[in-house]
């Protein structure tokens, strides 16, 4: 990551670095006139081996995903959560509408993307246990590529988007959720696409800078020039919406991910060395990225309600005349515009009253503090018997856990994340940690909820990325530490393919307790590491 470009000379600074590979350009310049800037190349290069390993670790993913994905089931029904998405579903495809107008279904408190994604399962086979787990298991192969390729772009290097990969495959969170009918998993799917959208918008907007560099017109303005229309930044912003639509919690990754986005700018803008890069970015770039990254995820919201706008027997569609009156402040609002507003306002309440002080407890609720090491997973399934094990009972258990040999180093990576980060500007983590703290900081803002394991499904992605941008660094994958002799090299490698190792291992261990296969009483104690997981 340290191949630079130099230009022309145009002053005698190095200006505002971004990053380690700046940093390693202005070590590199010595003598040599003019500034430095980046190198316009992104991800690794190696592009037929890149597709030959996505392959590969996709079916692997595909055969862990959809392996006995009929199991388990409560006696043919579906488990925990999927009690209220399922029949939703259901209905959405039978009903002829795309929408959920039964009652006896329970109180629709979700946007419809994620039902309507159960739904296609459902359509192709049936209400079956295959059926509203098959979207789901899709979703979860194809977020395995996607951690792959975006890994991969983040450190220029398909051994570490592979050693990512094979930490996807082998989480416990990602790899339950992408074997039951909830709407998580989609919701993580939507958001790993617009992390990995936005990366791709930072590379292709460095790609356009370095083109007006070498053109020698970066100084016509001094705010740096227009970088046209940002398609990259509007997928991200779709799927973003498409986020939110399947549940409300997509929006703290719209403002974190605006965030960042507006501090890629910046940092764009330094590089190439714009004389007023804070004021350009402001001036060029803050208000199209508020209107992609805010306005479009809602539009996209709204859209995902067509279906009820047009449904007659919609939940709450004729709230005016009926709950609401036709006066008042806001009776020059179009009525369906009123309804829908009181039908998300009643949601609001809903979950504004699911708290511990008004009495709603669970015994598998757990506080945010406890989800970076997984301290208290989630019980989804259990069946004693009828099988016998070892002469005696068995008993059948599916259960949400962290794979520990991952989730028990969230700290390290974390603080070592941070420092990377903040201290050495390194952009790649940078993206990592938004991703984490969007997935997790916005849980303390009312501790007094009632909150569950699952999710913190989201951190997953931003723990298992940040764990691998941590084995390049052990490995000496990037190339920027050029002080890492042959020898330590190879011990780093042997570091980092003892703990791959050690991950896989893990996750075979765990395998029955994840997938509900029976086990014996002894083996079940045995697989209870901490007092907190029973």
């Amino acid at each position: 990551m340290g191949r630079v470009t130099l230009a022309p000379p145009l002053n005698d600074t190095v200006g505002d670095l971004d990053g380690p590979e700046d940093r390693g350009a202005a070590e590199d310049l010595g003598t040599r006139p003019g500034p430095a800037v980046p190198d316009p190349v992104f991800g690794a290069t190696d592009t037929v081996r890149g597709w030959v390993v996505a392959a590969i670790v996709t079916i692997v993913a595909a055969v862990t995903r959809f392996w006995d994905l009929g199991t388990p089931t409560d006696q043919g029904t579906p488990v925990f959560d999927e009690k209220h998405y399922v029949p939703q579903a259901w209905q959405v495809l039978t009903g002829g509408n795309w929408i959920e107008d039964n009652p006896g279904y329970g109180l629709v408190v979700h946007p419809p993307v994620g039902k309507w994604l159960i739904a296609l399962g459902e359509g192709m086979f049936g209400y079956t246990p295959v059926g509203w787990r098959f979207a789901a298991a899709v979703v979860g192969t194809a977020m395995v590529l996607i951690v792959f390729r975006l890994t991969r772009r983040l450190t220029r290097s398909t051994p570490i988007g592979a050693v990512a990969a094979v930490f996807m495959i082998c989480d416990g969170v990602t790899f339950v959720q992408s074997r039951v009918g909830m709407l998580d998993i989609f919701q993580i799917f939507f958001v790993l696409g617009a992390i990995a959208a936005l990366v791709a918008d930072r590379d292709q907007t460095r790609a356009r800078m370095h083109r007006v560099w070498m053109e020698g017109r970066i100084h016509d303005s001094p705010w740096g020039p227009r970088l046209g229309f940002r398609w990259w930044r509007f997928t991200a912003a779709v799927l973003l919406g498409l986020a939110l639509a399947t549940k409300w919690s997509g929006i703290y990754f719209v403002v974190f991910f605006l965030a960042l986005s507006i501090g890629f700018d910046i940092a764009n803008r330094k590089a190439y060395h714009v004389q007023r890069p804070w004021l350009g970015t402001l001036r060029r770039d803050v208000v199209p990225a508020g209107f992609s990254l805010s306005v479009t995820p809602v539009l996209v919201y709204l859209a995902s309600f067509a279906p009820w706008f047009a449904g007659e027997t919609s939940v709450y569609r004729y709230s005016v005349g009926n709950q609401l009156g036709y006066d008042g402040a806001f009776s020059w609002v179009p009525g369906a515009w009123r309804s829908l507003w009181y039908y998300e306002s009643g949601i609001l309440k809903f979950h504004e009253g699911l708290t511990n002080s008004a009495g709603n407890h669970h015994p598998w609720e757990s506080k945010p503090w406890t989800w970076p090491m997984g301290l208290r997973p989630m019980l989804y399934a259990v069946q004693n018997g009828p099988d016998q094990c070892g002469g005696g009972p068995c008993v059948r258990v599916e259960m949400l856990v962290g794979t520990p040999a991952m989730w028990w180093l969230a700290f390290p990576m974390l603080l070592w994340g941070l420092w990377q980060w903040l201290i050495r500007r390194d952009w790649r983590y940078a993206t990592v940690m938004v991703g984490y703290a969007a997935s997790f900081l916005p849980w303390f803002l009312n501790l007094d909820r009632q909150m569950y394991f699952f999710y913190a499904t989201a951190m997953a992605p931003f723990l298992i990325m940040g764990l691998a941008l941590c084995i390049g660094d052990l490995v000496g994958a990037d190339g920027r530490w050029a002080r890492f002799t042959q020898h330590r090299r190879m011990i780093g490698v042997g570091l980092a393919s003892i703990y791959l190792g050690l991950v896989v291992t893990n996750f075979i261990w765990l395998w029955p307790i994840l997938t509900g296969q029976p086990l014996s009483l002894h083996m079940w104690n045995m697989q209870m590491w901490l007092p907190s997981w029973r």
